[in-house]
């Protein structure tokens, strides 16, 4: 199965448990039509190259009986035609990649000598699925337009909606794409009860429920309603009943697929410049779907993507499918980067995007060409994805406070307020990279940075006060994360005197102390013994919850050996066979994730006892 970009995603999505944060500029209808960056994401499409180019959005390409695209394009199918609609495959093809693990992209020559531009796949824009293409359907556009206008739906779920419709419309523009198109995926949403089992007790068991229970509301809300009314704008639609299935698939198609394309504003805008029609870079739009941002699984920061060279500040960022190059694979050495074109002087194709190779020596004719999805650990590719990377240098562990918890302990009231001025978050990613400047670390002394032990707090008349622990080089957590732990931690005594302290900075009754200038005070009252010791607290139990769920680490371990002695011999293609073979696919899937995230838990948990220990030590 093709397992192409990343997801999407937009910011500031939070509730009280499930936060997450990605970063991003997208394009959003709004009521006026006009663009707003939307939220979090997904992490940067793995294989973008955001440019300067453009997306006019014209009439749809015809793709008439006499087009070799008519045709029907199955996972049966050997190959994609070279050369369709604008399309043109220049040195690479669309194929199964065997085992039943859907298309992949493929060179089918090696590199010319001397040849320099390494461009092997180009797809016109106007091919993108996008909101503005679904807006100018000659069939739904009219009905979506005023979906948009009332506020009824964002622009993501709009091109899920169109996706469900044309996917069920015999005589789609679309078929051949669609056709080509996975019809169930391994990700984490798509698992049986007996599946999802395997991941009790870790964070992705609990989005998992929370998102599946989510989007099954929305579907009986809206989508379906929706989607059996843009069916019957088409009296040759089919009459079946949309099913919870259609949706998830949509879902799924859309968060695996969906590029973030950059687009200038004049293509997305055709015959109108006008500010008034765009937004601040700061907007965020609401969306109508409940957003995988909503739960515990976090997407990094996508606003520069993996694969991307190009960049232009007037581009406005639009999520859509571009069929053909989102039919890359993942791999970490990636052989190819995707970018847009929007004059013609790469590949001859104005307002094109394009697939070129990074190292185009290293191509050999044959090899599958692939992208790199950008920095992901395990949580967020089994969730989204449906696959994991084997001791993935990029997995991470996420350690958070519960609301409600903070809402019972001692002076609740005050260490809200005190934390809400800090902007303190109670959720904390935890890189495994960070362990490499902790105290076991088994990299080289000149690997690590030469911190020096110095206080962050030390701007005020009592800055000093506290000694500068011997440890402060080798705390591997965030300051922002202890920060907050200090500020929750705190007993009654020590708000007395962090009040008093804060007195001193300024005695304006309408002045409010800054967070530096609450932290600092904080830190010289309290020191580390307090957050560290809630810390450790958090981190054992994490690790009860992984355990007391799916068994310790040393079990998991042992079952992945017995997976690994086994050959998959028995990848044949029989329909219950093939049913096998994924069930176990995702069970490994979901063995690695979660033996990973207990080691995480196991080696933070290390570094936070042996810091809680020097802490206790130094504070007598």
């Amino acid at each position: 199965m093709a397992r192409p970009f990343q997801t999407p995603t937009r910011e500031n999505d939070k509730n009280d448990e499930f936060v997450s944060g990605r970063g991003r500029r997208y394009f959003h209808f709004t009521r006026a039509n006009r663009r707003t960056p939307p939220w979090q994401p997904p992490p940067t499409r793995p294989g973008s190259n955001p440019s300067s180019n453009g997306c006019r959005s014209p009439p749809l390409p015809s793709l008439s009986s006499s087009s070799p695209a008519t045709r029907t394009l199955n996972p049966e199918t050997p190959s994609f035609p070279p050369q369709a609609n604008g399309a043109d495959l220049r040195g690479c093809t669309i194929r199964t990649c065997g085992g039943g693990k859907g298309f992949g992209v493929f060179s089918t020559a090696a590199p010319e000598p001397g040849a320099t531009d390494g461009v092997v796949l180009v797809v016109p824009l106007d091919l993108a699925i996008t909101p503005m293409r679904v807006l100018q359907d000659p069939l739904v556009g009219a009905r979506c337009r005023a979906l948009f206008e009332e506020g009824g739906v964002d622009d993501r779920l709009l091109v899920m909606l169109f996706l469900m419709a044309e996917r069920r419309r015999p005589g789609s523009l679309w078929k051949p794409y669609l056709d080509m198109l996975p019809s169930t995926f391994g990700s984490s949403l798509w698992f049986s009860e007996e599946e999802l089992a395997e991941l009790e007790g870790t964070t992705l068991y609990r989005a998992t429920v929370i998102q599946r229970n989510s989007m099954q509301s929305l579907f009986d809300e809206k989508v379906k309603g929706l989607v059996e009314e843009l069916l019957h704008v088409d009296e040759s639609a089919s009459s079946t009943e949309v099913l919870f299935e259609d949706f998830l698939w949509a879902n799924s198609i859309f968060w695996t697929r969906a590029l973030n394309i950059p687009l200038p504003h004049s293509y997305v805008f055709p015959g109108s410049c006008s500010d008034q029609q765009t937004r601040t870079n700061d907007d965020v739009c609401d969306s109508s779907l409940p957003a995988h941002q909503e739960t515990d699984i976090t997407a990094k920061d996508s606003s520069s993507d993996e694969n991307s060279k190009s960049s232009n500040t007037e581009s406005i960022w639009v999520e859509g499918l571009i069929p053909g190059i989102d039919f890359c694979n993942h791999n970490v050495k990636a052989l190819a980067t995707w970018e847009v074109d929007s004059m013609g002087n790469a590949t001859g194709v104005p307002a094109s995007m394009y697939l070129m190779l990074a190292d185009k020596s290293s191509v050999e004719a044959g090899a599958e060409i692939y992208i790199n999805y950008g920095n992901k650990g395990n949580e967020e590719l089994l969730y989204l994805y449906g696959f994991v990377v084997d001791n993935n240098p990029d997995d991470y562990l996420m350690v958070h406070y519960p609301a409600e918890a903070l809402r019972q302990i001692q002076s609740a009231d005050i260490k809200m307020r005190l934390l809400e001025i800090q902007k303190g978050e109670l959720r904390c990613l935890l890189p495994r990279s960070l362990l490499d400047n902790g105290f076991f670390c088994i990299c080289s002394s000149e690997d690590k940075d030469d911190k020096k032990n110095i206080s962050p707090f030390c701007n005020y008349s009592w800055s000093g006060q506290r000694k500068v622990p011997s440890y402060l080089h080798k705390i591997v957590f965030p300051q922002e994360f202890l920060s907050t732990l200090r500020t929750i931690a705190m007993q009654e005594h020590e708000i007395e005197q962090v009040a008093s302290l804060l007195g001193e900075v300024g005695s304006s009754e309408d002045r409010e102390p800054s967070d530096a200038e609450i932290q600092s005070a904080i830190w010289e009252v309290c020191g580390d013994q307090g957050a560290l010791g809630l810390l450790v607290d958090l981190l054992r139990v994490k690790m009860a919850e992984l355990e007391e769920g799916t068994g310790t680490e040393a079990s998991d371990s042992e079952l992945l050996e017995q997976f690994n002695s086994h050959d998959s011999e028995d990848c044949t293609s029989g329909s219950d066979e093939n049913n096998k073979n994924k069930s176990k696919i995702n069970s490994h899937s979901c063995i690695v994730y979660r033996r990973g995230q207990k080691q995480l838990t196991r080696l933070f948990l290390r570094e936070a006892e042996y810091l809680l220990e020097l802490s206790a030590k130094e504070q007598t």
